[in-house]
C-alpha cells in the first residue's frame, strides 16, 4: 500500500554555537594541532552555527545521543490527539549510540516510556537514518504495522573531547624514544572536530492519510553498498591498517594502549572521501536509481542533499551536469550553514524544516540525496507532496 510521512519533526539542544565558540564548548586539543586546520575546514565546509549536547559553563553533557531522539519523537504532531503510545512500529538509526548494548532504539524507547511495539536499530553512519526510513516503510506498506515512527540522530560530541585527542598527542611527544618511525596522525580526525554535531530528527508513517493536511508519499527508498569494490573511508573503534583491513579495540590488550592509538576517535580518510565519493555517488549509485525507477532531472523539483562540507556542493552538481542529470541550485534546499552536519540526523533535519516552511506545493517531487563515506554508501529517496 502507498506510505505516506505526515509529520516530521527535529531537536537541536541548547543555543547554537558559532564558529567562535566550539573550542568553548567541546574544548580544545592540545597546541601541537595547527589553528590553521580550523581556518581551512570552516572556511571550506560553510558552516557557520551548529548544536551541541553540552553545558557551555560546565562541559558536562545536557543530553544523551537516545535523549535526543526521544525528544525529536516527542514534537511529532501527525494528527490530533496522537499519542506516543500509538505508536506500532519504532525504528531508530544512529552512527553514535551511547552504549554497545542495548540497542539504540530500545534505550529511545525506554526514554519515550509510551506502550509495547516493535523496535529496531539501525547502525552505519549517515545512512542508518535512512535504514530506519525504510524499516519503517517496509512494515507500513506490507500491513505489519498501522503506523511507525523512524528516526535518525547522531551526538558527535562525546567523540570531540580533548582527551581523546591529547591521548594521542602524549604518544607523538614520546614518538622519538619510543622510536615508532610514524606516529598516528591527527588529520584525518582534528579536522571532524570542526564538522560534527548534535541532533535528532523524526518521521511519523502511515497508510491513511486521514484529515486534509499535506503530506509526502514516500516513491521510493533507494540504499546501495559500494563496500565490495571499496576500501573502509569513515571509522572509530578501530586502526586501519596498511593493506586497508581494521583492527578492532576489542583485540588491545589494554583499553589504555587503545586510546594510544587513537582508536576511539572518529577518523576519515580525507584521500578516500575526495577521491571516490562523488564517483560513488553519481556515476555507479545514480545510473542504478535512474534505470530502476526510470527517473529523469525534470521531474525532481527540489533536490534535498545532505553533504557533509559546502566544499563538495559545486562539485557534486558538476557531477550531475556531466551525467546528464543537471539541477539548478533554484530546486535545491539545504540548511547545513545554520544547523550543521549531524550525521544520521540530517536528512531528517532537512526535510522537516522545508515540510514546515510552506514552501511545497501539492505534485512537487522530492529528490533526497544522502551519501555515505563509512565503506561508501549512497542512498536516494523520492517523495511526492499530496
Amino acid at each position: 500500500m502507498d506510505v505516506y510521512i505526515t509529520d516530521l519533526s527535529a531537536f537541536l539542544p541548547n543555543k547554537p554555537v558559532s564558529n567562535d565558540e566550539i573550542e568553548k564548548i567541546i574544548g580544545s586539543v592540545d597546541s601541537h594541532v595547527p589553528t590553521r586546520i580550523k581556518k581551512i575546514v570552516l572556511k571550506s565546509n560553510g558552516i557557520q552555527t551548529r548544536y551541541y549536547a553540552v553545558d557551555p559553563e560546565t562541559g558536562k553533557p545536557t543530553h544523551t545521543n537516545a535523549e535526543l531522539t526521544a525528544e525529536a519523537a516527542r514534537r511529532l504532531r501527525p494528527y490530533d490527539g496522537f499519542s506516543l503510545n500509538d505508536i506500532e512500529c519504532l525504528a531508530c538509526g544512529t552512527a553514535t549510540p551511547d552504549q554497545l548494548i542495548p540497542g539504540h532504539g530500545l534505550m529511545v524507547h525506554g526514554e519515550l516510556h509510551s506502550g509495547p511495539c516493535e523496535v529496531v536499530s539501525t547502525a552505519s553512519v549517515c545512512i542508518s537514518g535512512m535504514a530506519a526510513l525504510k524499516y519503517a516503510y517496509m512494515s507500513v506498506a506490507l500491513g505489519l504495522s498501522k503506523n511507525a515512527v523512524a528516526t535518525g540522530s547522531d551526538m558527535a560530541s562525546p567523540s570531540l573531547r580533548p582527551w581523546l585527542y591529547n591521548a594521542v598527542a602524549t604518544d607523538r611527544k614520546k614518538a622519538g624514544g619510543l622510536e615508532i618511525e610514524e606516529p598516528v596522525p591527527l588529520f584525518d580526525t582534528v579536522f571532524l572536530r570542526w564538522m560534527l554535531s548534535d541532533g535528532a530528527g523524526a518521521a511519523f508513517l502511515t497508510g491513511d492519510l486521514g484529515a486534509e493536511r499535506p503530506a509526502l508519499r514516500i516513491d521510493w527508498i533507494e540504499n546501495i553498498s559500494f563496500a565490495g569494490e571499496f576500501d573502509t573511508c569513515m571509522y572509530s573503534g578501530a586502526k586501519k591498517n596498511a593493506n586497508g583491513s581494521l583492527t578492532g579495540w576489542r583485540d588491545y590488550p589494554s583499553p589504555e594502549e587503545a586510546a594510544r592509538e587513537g582508536v576511539f576517535l572518529i577518523r576519515q580518510d580525507v584521500k578516500l572521501l575526495n577521491r571516490d565519493i562523488m564517483k560513488v555517488s553519481v556515476e555507479k549509485a545514480l545510473p542504478l536509481v535512474v534505470k530502476k525507477h526510470g527517473l529523469s532531472p525534470s521531474e525532481v523539483d527540489w533536490l534535498l542533499p545532505h553533504y557533509s562540507s559546502d566544499y563538495f556542493r559545486q562539485e557534486y552538481y558538476d557531477h550531475l551536469k556531466d551525467f546528464g542529470f543537471e539541477i539548478p541550485y533554484e530546486k535545491w534546499f539545504t540548511n547545513l550553514t545554520y544547523k550543521g552536519n549531524t550525521g544520521a540526523a540530517s536528512m531528517y533535519i532537512i526535510m522537516e524544516e522545508i515540510f514546515h516552511s510552506g514552501r511545497l506545493t501539492k505534485g512537487d517531487r522530492i529528490l533526497c540525496y544522502i551519501p555515505e563515506s563509512g565503506r561508501f554508501s549512497v542512498c536516494y529517496v523520492m517523495l511526492t507532496v499530496v
